[in-house]
C-alpha cells in the first residue's frame, strides 16, 4: 500500500517530540515521522532550522497525487514557527498544519495515513479529534452469535450490504492502542463502514475510548459491499488475538 502522508511533530521539548513519533509509529509502521523538538542547542523552545529540516525530509519521503506532510505542534509559539516555515517552503500546498490535540491527532491520523489516504483526508481526521474526544460513544451490550446478514426492515429480504456479528476479545490488552490500530487498518481494507459497539471502526481513539478488555464481548456491524467479509475477518482477528494484516486477509 502506497503511503502518501508523512508527519512532522513539533514540540518545545525534544524528548516529547521524539516520544510522540515513537508512539505513533507503533500504530502506523510504514508512515514516516520527523521530530523537531527543542532548540538547536538542546534547550526547551523551538527552532526554525529544526522544523524546516524536518519538513523537507518529510516531503522527500512521500510523492504522488494527494501526498504531503501533516505538521502537529504542542504550544502556540511552536505554531508560529511552523507557519513561518510553511510560508517559506517551496511546496506550501503540500504542507498542512493542523491545530489539534498533539498525541491523539498523531495517533489517529497516522493510522489513516497507513491506509494510503490523501493529505486532505488525513488532515480532516486529525482536525476532527477535539469534538470526538468530547463525546466518546457509549458502550452497547450485545449478545449476538456468529456473523449474520441483517435485513433492512422488518419482513424485508436480507441485504448483502449489511452484516453484524459478535466477538469475544482475546488480546490480553483488550482493544487498546496497537490492537485498535490493527483493527482500523484491517477494517480499512474492506469496502464497508464498520462500527464496534456503536463506535466508529475507523477511529483508533473511539475504539480505545470504549475501554474493551480481554474476555469482553463486542458487537460488530458493517454496511457496504464487503460487509459480510469485513465482519467475518474482524471477528476472527479479535478472537484470535493475532492482528491480521491486509495480506493475511487475502488468504482467508
Amino acid at each position: 500500500m502506497n503511503v502518501r502522508v508523512s508527519f512532522v511533530i513539533v514540540s518545545h521539548s525534544e524528548a516529547l517530540a521524539r516520544g510522540v513519533c515513537e508512539l505513533a509509529a507503533q500504530m502506523a509502521p510504514d508512515v514516516r515521522f520527523e521530530a523537531a523538538g527543542g532548540t538547536d542547542d538542546g534547550r526547551i523552545g523551538t527552532s526554525y532550522n529544526l522544523v524546516e529540516t524536518a519538513v523537507e525530509a518529510a516531503l522527500k519521503a512521500v510523492d504522488g497525487e494527494g501526498s504531503g506532510v501533516i505538521v502537529l505542534t504542542d504550544l502556540g509559539s511552536a505554531t508560529m514557527t511552523v507557519e513561518s516555515v510553511i510560508d517559506m517552503s517551496d511546496e506550501p500546498e503540500r504542507v498542512r498544519f493542523v491545530d489539534t490535540c498533539l498525541v491523539e491527532g498523531a495517533v489517529a491520523s497516522s493510522v489513516r495515513a497507513q491506509l494510503g489516504e490523501s493529505l486532505s483526508q488525513v488532515a480532516e481526521v486529525a482536525a476532527s479529534l477535539a469534538p470526538r474526544l468530547e463525546a466518546p460513544p457509549s458502550q452497547v451490550a450485545h449478545e449476538e452469535g456468529v456473523p449474520v446478514i441483517v435485513g433492512t426492515a422488518e419482513g424485508a429480504p436480507a441485504s448483502p450490504m449489511r452484516a453484524s456479528g459478535s466477538a469475544v476479545v482475546a488480546d490480553p490488552v483488550g482493544l487498546h492502542a496497537r490492537p485498535a490500530a490493527a483493527f482500523v487498518r484491517l477494517a480499512g481494507t474492506f469496502d464497508a463502514e464498520v462500527t464496534v459497539n456503536g463506535a466508529d471502526g475507523g477511529s483508533v481513539l473511539e475504539l480505545m475510548a470504549l475501554g474493551i478488555t480481554q474476555g469482553q464481548s463486542v458487537h460488530i456491524e458493517a454496511n457496504g459491499a464487503d460487509a459480510t467479509a469485513a465482519v467475518a475477518a474482524l471477528t476472527d482477528m479479535l478472537e484470535s488475538a493475532t492482528p491480521q494484516t491486509p495480506e493475511s486477509k487475502e488468504t482467508m
